[in-house]
């Protein structure tokens, strides 16, 4: 494009848009016009193409920050007379002060400056102005855009703060600091909270439909899990243990379609992820009108999970034949299971390949076999009696009363015959991605209220519905604060 192409388009603009802004718009329509000339008569190599697409892309972010700075600005009215001289908001009383800029304003193209009315409060309350159009729009903390707090809240989730901030100066010439990237962080975190919990229910109801639709021999499987996880505390010299639950859907043929993610920060008894967990259940189980479901609770053997089982899972009322108690099936994970019969060929038989082939032929024979934990106890004591200990006591029982004790819930080869899991790859595996990738790396350490936003976002981002969420707050913000006059006098 050349300066004579500039110009047409510049033209055609003109008939669609402000001269204001087209005034503003041309020197950097000459630039980008500048400079792809230069590139259309130069020697093309990896140097000149990089150069020519970072330019570029720096002249078009500049392209749309002077157009979304527009439009933000010509929609109040500067008229006073256009706009309430009293305005009430969440019971309090304000009043119009004057035209302010804002200071620290973000779009996804950069910083804007927009001209919007200041309303104070009509009594001293100690309350913070009012800005109305900031209001309308959904500005997050003063200092983002929806579209750019969006886009930091769930790289968020994902990326250290110093990866994010380098992130936001080289594609969206964005210069924050880490406290305002907190506060932004945190407002979103805030804000999504309140609509996450339904998009789960709907996701999960979904699923269950997909899979009753589609028919199959066996029942659909709702499949729950919980684990802890250890994590670095700040002002602690030891690490305290946060939690994570997973709700999954699986087929009529045993394969897994989809899973919904909790997680919580370190907490006494882990009181809030139950709840959230019973919560999620009860809704989901209560609105599911499909084909039969399977039950199934499928933890390692923790003091946690086993407590969530007996008090609440045992106890958890039909919601869909009251009176009449949900069976909840609960499967201890194989692979622990698998861990202790490692532990007893280690005792009796001590190291060497005679304990692993043990080990291996017991593993085995409680996956496929009928009865099999019963078959690695007898074999185990029968192996005791004739070769005595070669570790101490104390770990023979403790190895040996964990599978007893256990059994019930160790029946692997009839639960295999049904398609039903029996490890919690999806809960170990979630300690990693909700909580390992994030929270664990090199140097971290973590306040438990600091790490609740990222957590929150986290789960958000993780159980694949942070659209439905973030569509969800929108149309509640737009119905918190009604639309004041628009510009009278601005061009469209």
């Amino acid at each position: 494009m050349d300066a004579t192409g500039a110009t047409r388009c510049l033209a055609r603009l003109c008939q669609l848009t402000s001269p204001e802004l087209l005034v503003s718009l041309w020197p950097v329509v000459l630039r980008i016009a500048r400079l792809v000339h230069q590139f259309t008569f130069q020697t093309a190599t990896p140097k000149e193409l990089f150069d020519f697409e970072t330019k570029l892309h720096g002249l078009l972010c500049e392209v749309g920050r002077l157009i979304v700075q527009w439009k933000l600005n010509s929609l109040e009215s500067r008229d006073p007379c256009d706009l309430p001289r009293h305005l009430l908001h969440q019971r309090d009383a304000y009043h119009r002060k004057r035209l302010s800029p804002t200071r620290n304003l973000n779009c996804l193209f950069g910083k804007i400056r927009v001209y919007r009315w200041l309303y104070e409060p009509s009594e001293s309350l100690g309350l913070a102005c009012l800005f109305p159009l900031e209001l309308q729009l959904g500005i997050v903390a003063g200092v983002a855009t929806p579209a750019l707090a969006d886009r930091v809240a769930l790289l968020s989730s994902d990326l250290t703060q110093r990866q994010l901030l380098d992130v936001l100066r080289s594609q969206h010439q964005v210069y924050w600091g880490t406290e305002t990237l907190r506060k932004t962080v945190a407002a979103m975190a805030e804000g999504l909270r309140p609509f996450r919990h339904q998009a789960q229910v709907a996701k999960l109801l979904g699923l269950l439909q997909q899979v009753a639709d589609a028919g199959g021999p066996r029942k659909i499987q709702l499949v729950v899990g919980r684990d802890g996880i250890m994590l670095p505390i700040r002002g602690l010299k030891k690490y305290k243990e946060g939690a994570t639950a997973t709700v999954s859907v699986y087929s009529r043929w045993g394969k897994r379609l989809g899973t919904v993610y909790l997680g919580q920060m370190p907490e006494e008894l882990q009181v809030s992820l139950s709840d959230e967990l019973t919560q999620l259940l009860t809704d989901v189980l209560g609105q599911c009108n499909g084909a039969p479901l399977r039950l199934s609770y499928i933890t390692d053997a923790g003091f946690h999970p086993t407590e969530y089982f007996e008090r609440v899972l045992c106890r958890m009322l039909d919601p869909q034949r009251p009176g009449e108690y949900l069976e909840w099936e609960w499967g201890v994970d194989y692979y622990h299971a698998c861990q202790y019969i490692s532990n007893l060929a280690q005792v009796i038989l001590g190291p060497g390949r005679e304990a692993y082939a043990w080990a291996g032929k017991m593993r085995r024979t409680l996956k496929e076999k009928r009865g099999g934990v019963f078959r690695v106890l007898r074999s185990a004591g029968q192996l005791r009696a004739i070769r005595g200990l070669v570790g101490e006591e104390s770990d023979y029982e403790s190895a040996y009363n964990y599978l007893r004790r256990h059994s019930p819930w160790m029946d692997y080869a009839e639960r295999r015959r049904l398609r039903v899991p029996i490890g919690s790859g999806v809960t170990e595996a979630a300690c990693k991605i909700v909580f390992s990738q994030r929270f664990k790396c090199a140097g971290m350490k973590w306040g438990i209220e600091s790490g609740k936003p990222i957590l929150a976002l986290r789960v958000i981002a993780l159980s694949g519905i942070w659209a439905e969420v973030r569509d969800a707050m929108f149309e509640s913000q737009a119905n918190e604060f009604p639309q004041l006059p628009a510009n009278s006098t601005a061009q469209t």
